[in-house]
């Protein structure tokens, strides 16, 4: 995923489609909003998924490999595995797991103005985090669509998003739309000193490196 923050205006709508699509509490946001300052003092906006990291802190130290890397890349959670001991949610470095103390039966207020529910609510005593849409990308490439071009493909938070501020693709194909905005444009990954290889590229505000 790339995320260009010099086009993100801070709407949240992403925000809101992700809890909409993925049925999350609104204190369990899987896309943090940020708002920071350049150097200069210029406010800009960055929003945070799970960044899918190639060495991923929370998979390492999963002790019933609940946490793991699919073949495509992307870090996914088997809740059924999962034994909420949250030393995944302790190990990532970048905040994108949140533990789910609660049984839900609420509403979701993000519904049905941001859209339904396409996953079943995750029970009690399991850590959360965004999937990148995953059950939206296999679905799509099972019947043959493209994710990043074709919109049932492709993550709710990219979709909806009125500046298209954020785009989503295989970046390991170099003719992919993200692999051709990585490769032409000054991009940065977050606490890329600590050596995880995060999947999510910023595209920074002018002023910011």
């Amino acid at each position: 995923m790339v995320i260009d923050l010099s086009r993100c205006i801070g709407c949240e709508y992403c925000v809101w489609a992700c809890q909409a699509t993925n049925d999350t509490k609104d204190d369990m946001r899987w896309n943090i909003h940020i708002v920071d300052q350049t150097p200069l003092g210029e406010t800009f906006h960055v929003t945070r998924p799970c960044l899918h990291c190639n060495h991923a802190p929370c998979v390492e130290v999963c002790p019933v490999s609940a946490t793991y890397h699919r073949p495509d890349g992307l870090v996914a959670m088997d809740y059924d595995k999962c034994i909420g001991c949250r030393y995944c949610q302790t190990a990532c470095p970048y905040g994108a797991r949140s533990f789910n103390w609660f049984e839900r039966s609420d509403e979701n207020p993000q519904v049905p103005e941001w859209g339904t529910p396409e996953v079943p609510r995750r029970p009690r005593g399991v850590v959360e985090k965004c999937t990148f849409c995953v059950h939206r990308i296999d679905a799509g490439l099972a019947n043959g669509l493209m994710p990043g071009v074709d919109e049932d493909a492709t993550p709710a938070c990219v979709n909806v998003c009125p500046v298209n501020a954020r785009f989503f693709g295989n970046i390991n194909d170099p003719n992919s739309t993200v692999s051709r905005i990585i490769n032409n444009n000054p991009t940065i990954r977050l606490r890329e000193d600590l050596g995880t290889e995060p999947n999510v590229y910023y595209i920074p505000p002018e002023g910011l490196v």
